[in-house]
């Protein structure tokens, strides 16, 4: 009896605790954060995009921002690379109305 008490317990008292444990899931950044983080972020804190006299003021000059300083700093992104920049700036930051065009697949 007591080695049938011992297998029916011991997964009981081995197995950590799942009561009170939470899973905190991190979601991963999207690939507009990250190049963002990798190319830009050095000369465009978050105050650049606050300012008074900010450049973008819908979606279109927002993405006609992003694109022009791709090609001023020779980046060399492609177009979905320029939405994706975009696309995370306007739903961290300025929360435009989003008319961007929707990828396919």
């Amino acid at each position: 009896m007591l080695p049938l008490l011992l297998v029916t317990l011991l997964p009981l008292v081995a197995a950590p605790p799942l009561l009170h444990a939470q899973a905190t899931v991190a979601t991963p950044p999207s690939r507009g954060e990250l190049l963002y983080a990798t190319h830009c972020i050095a000369c465009h804190s978050a105050s650049v995009h606050w300012r008074d006299r900010k450049l973008a003021t819908d979606w279109a000059s927002l993405l006609a921002q992003v694109g022009r300083w791709e090609k001023n700093t020779g980046l060399g992104w492609s177009s979905e690379e320029i939405l994706d920049v975009t696309g995370y700036l306007n739903s961290a930051i300025y929360r435009f109305p989003d008319t961007a065009p929707q990828q396919k697949g």
